[in-house]
């Protein structure tokens, strides 16, 4: 059976970092992983500075991966 990401391994309260998704039992949000990551850091770079594992970084970049599925992107028209 396949996990629920955001039952599983990501949580979002209001009462933690405002309702921003975060990693459960932590306080580290998703952000936080993908922008170190887009950023350049290795994944041993994010394992070592926020004490998280691989696989949690992979369940953060699959989380990422659904909300994108789910953004509706609208072509601007082009100003002269």
């Amino acid at each position: 059976m396949k996990k629920s990401i955001l039952n599983d391994v990501i949580t979002i309260d209001n009462e933690i970092q405002h309702g921003k998704p975060v990693l459960k039992g932590t306080r580290l949000p998703i952000a936080v992983i993908i922008g170190s990551l887009a950023g350049g850091m290795t994944y041993d770079e994010v394992i070592q500075e926020y004490a998280v594992t691989r696989e949690q970084i992979l369940d953060s970049l699959a989380y990422f991966s659904e909300l994108l599925n789910y953004e509706t992107v609208y072509a601007m028209e082009k100003v002269s």
